[in-house]
């Protein structure tokens, strides 16, 4: 890694890196479950990847406060009820991707 990237790196906050993390992987999940017109849905792709954005933020969210978190929380939770309207057989309450980290979303 060269040492004006190193030093542009370090100059983010923890929190701004967090949430661009957050926003890509919500984004993504988002085309992955078909809410994007003109990408077919791939629900296994979503599952893994709201998974691994509510991983993200249960992690991240006593770090960033909850003034940060609310709205990753708020998104997540949004992919989270697209994903179950978006399959042919809904999960049951508490086993939807990420519902491990975030508890049932109905």
């Amino acid at each position: 890694m060269s040492e004006e990237l190193t030093r542009d790196i370090a100059e983010v906050p923890a929190v701004e890196i967090i949430n661009t993390a957050a926003v890509h992987l919500m984004s993504a999940a988002a085309v992955q479950c078909g809410l994007a017109e003109d990408a077919p849905a791939d629900l296994d792709e979503a599952r893994k990847l709201i998974t691994a954005l509510a991983g993200l933020i249960t992690a991240a969210a006593p770090e960033i406060g909850d003034h940060h978190a609310r709205p990753l929380r708020d998104g997540l939770r949004s992919l989270q009820l697209a994903f179950r309207e978006a399959s042919a057989f809904p999960d049951e309450p508490g086993k939807g991707p990420g519902e491990k980290y975030t508890g049932p979303v109905n």
